[in-house]
């Protein structure tokens, strides 16, 4: 469905793309993951052929955007990162209308729109003021939209970035749906738990690179390990050991330690035995945690940082 090779993009002395390569395939849900400025924009841009490439080579359904850009956009669908929704018209209207600007005749626009209406649970909403739908509303319209086409492959650029968890996860259940019914998606995020969910494949960004690639599984598997222990013991008060000279008392319990502001991070194999040792050396947590890692544990691991810059 895509392939990219060499990719890059720049903006005057910006270069945004550094030469990246990605192959999606028919019926997966790819992800790009990386923080604010990454290049995951600025990438998806490009394979929605409104923006030219830069330089390398990117195909789109084996065509050449610099050539067949009304074909391969007449084949997508987008879901860009603001909602571009039409507030003068009606819920109903925005996808109707939208539909004819594809060319589709008006018996099927109707169709589709009714469809697609019932698919994002908006219904009831038809006859509704864009203004006077909640945030998630919005979103589930926005994706609606994009749909009306029925595209072959689905971009989506932070397609849950502000809505509460409840919306999110609703969003995520029909983005499953969509998956399972064959549309191709390409989706981008800095939340761990949305790239988790949905993506079989992703690559992580980070300054316009690829830093990582694989199943959110094997990025775990690969950059870190089975759980991790966190230790809290707040703000070191005077007199008090600092998290750096704690950490040199347990680096040697797990394969690496990492130090936050408030807490520490064990990565070990056995969470559970390392917060047992911690005890053993006198050292008293004000709270303990051991979970699995996530891939916000490959991240930092990768870049240094947490997601959001």
């Amino acid at each position: 469905m895509i392939s990219a090779v060499g990719l890059r993009k720049s903006f005057g002395d910006l270069e945004a793309v550094k030469g990246i390569d990605v192959d999606v395939r028919r019926g997966e849900a790819f992800g790009f993951l990386g923080p604010n400025g990454a290049g995951k924009s600025s990438a998806m841009r490009m394979i929605a052929a409104v923006s030219p490439v830069g330089s390398g080579s990117l195909r789109i359904f084996g065509l050449d955007p610099a050539v067949d850009g009304p074909t391969i956009r007449g084949r997508l669908g987008v879901c860009p990162q603001e909602d571009t929704l039409d507030n003068e018209l009606n819920v109903y209207d925005n996808l109707y209308i939208y539909g004819r600007y594809f060319g589709i005749d008006k018996a099927t626009v109707r169709q589709r729109t009714d469809e697609l209406l019932e698919f994002v649970s908006l219904t009831e909403k038809a006859k509704s003021k864009v203004e006077d739908l909640s945030g998630g509303m919005k979103r589930r319209l926005t994706i609606a939209r994009s749909l009306i086409n029925s595209p072959d492959l689905l971009l989506l650029d932070e397609p849950t970035t502000g809505l509460d968890p409840q919306a999110r996860h609703v969003l995520w259940d029909q983005l499953f749906r969509l998956k399972h019914a064959g549309v191709t998606l390409v989706i981008t995020t800095h939340y761990m738990d949305e790239a988790e969910q949905l993506c079989d494949r992703l690559v992580v960004m980070d300054k316009g690179l690829i830093v990582a690639e694989g199943s959110p599984r094997e990025l775990i598997d690969a950059h870190s390990t089975r759980e991790v222990a966190e230790l809290r013991f707040g703000v070191a008060e005077e007199g008090e050991l600092s998290h750096e000279v704690i950490a040199a008392k347990v680096e040697d319990l797990g394969d690496r330690v990492e130090v936050l502001p408030d807490r520490l991070l064990v990565y070990s194999h056995d969470g559970e035995e390392v917060v047992a040792k911690v005890h053993e050396r006198g050292l008293e947590p004000v709270a303990v945690l051991v979970r699995r890692s996530t891939l916000e544990d490959v991240f930092l691991r990768l870049t240094g940082r947490t997601l959001v810059d």
